[in-house]
């Protein structure tokens, strides 16, 4: 065992040991001020401990403060940690066409659980959240802490999607704002893929950015009615229900930008292979391994303890008003007799 302030120990040793020394002494001048069968009459009778006792049981307690204080461990040599240390962004696709119903209970609900199978297998990795649909807009900023990642996607629900068009290039233009200083420019789109025409110019503006696209495709080729604020189908102009399905032209341009892209699907496993995949193709950039020292913290049993002692000791302080009433007790007893 050591103490990992082993100076606050020595220092504190000093008024410690004052304090016990006038605590001690200052017993013994009351005995030689005042007479002992005096003191045996003001004393108050109670079946509580002798006070060298609880003065024992006091000066414990205080010594076991200052150990907790300290911080006694025992070391169990250093340990090397791996970081990940990727970074990257996750986008999710806010658009009209992820009320779709072709993925259960529809794309937006099944695109945050993806997402959120995605933080879980990237720990230690530290990610930024947008949303996009016409505009593109930061929800969290670059961070490792997945618990509050996944409250953030959990928080986006129907009322944030827009029916406008989806704008890829606007996404990618916000995404290389972000990105301009990271070391990896990762991008990672939920999405069903958009039309056509949000994928003009897209390949340019991933190698103008520098950005290595994947494309996480939500939905199904056969595809399913693009539906209202109200789950009603909507229509095109010529009265035909409108029917949108993933565009794996988007999966094209992932892999030209050096990236890939999957349909997603039910089970796990899709997600942990494209987090492998990132690292692997990332591994190079990682920040490395840094040496922690491993200690098991000792410090909460001398602080239980000298909580225990407190306890007995202030517990067992005489109480001078039961005295008292026991005292005139006695001499009306004895004036009687």
């Amino acid at each position: 065992m050591e103490f990992v302030h082993p100076q606050f120990f020595w220092v504190m040793l000093v008024p410690f040991s004052i304090f016990v020394f006038l605590v001690t002494t200052n017993k013994d001048k009351v005995s030689r001020i005042f007479d002992e069968k005096i003191l045996e009459r003001l004393r108050a009778d109670s079946d509580t401990l002798p006070n060298s006792l609880r003065n024992l049981v006091l000066f414990a307690a205080v010594f076991l403060m200052i150990v907790a204080l300290s911080r006694p461990v025992i070391d169990e040599g250093e340990k090397v940690v791996k970081l990940q240390g990727i970074t990257a962004l996750a986008a999710l696709d806010i658009s009209g066409s992820m009320r779709s119903k072709d993925r259960y209970p529809n794309r937006l609900e099944f695109a945050k659980k993806k997402l959120a199978q995605l933080l879980d297998a990237m720990p230690g990795d530290e990610v930024g959240l947008l949303a996009f649909a016409h505009n593109a807009f930061v929800l969290s900023p670059f961070t490792s802490d997945t618990g509050t990642l996944k409250q953030i996607i959990e928080g986006v629900n129907e009322s944030y999607i827009n029916m406008s068009s989806t704008d890829l290039g606007g996404l990618v233009d916000l995404a290389g704002n972000l990105l301009r200083k990271k070391k990896e420019k990762i991008l990672i789109v939920f999405t069903d893929g958009g039309d056509p025409e949000a994928l003009q110019g897209l390949k340019e503006r991933l190698k103008a950015e520098g950005i290595t696209l994947y494309a996480v495709l939500i939905g199904t080729k056969k595809g399913a009615p693009v539906l209202d604020a109200r789950g009603h189908p909507m229509k095109k102009k010529d009265g035909t229900i409108a029917i949108t399905q993933i565009n794996e032209q988007l999966g094209q341009i992932a892999r030209e930008s050096g990236g890939d892209y999957l349909i997603a699907g039910y089970g796990k496993e899709d997600m942990q292979h494209l987090a492998d995949e990132i690292h692997r193709r990332f591994a190079k950039e990682r920040r490395g391994a840094i040496r922690i020292r491993e200690r098991v913290e000792l410090f909460p049993y001398p602080l239980a303890g000298a909580v225990l002692l407190l306890l007995i000791g202030l517990s067992s302080m005489p109480r001078s008003g039961q005295g008292f009433y026991r005292r005139r007790k006695a001499r009306k007893k004895e004036a009687r007799s």
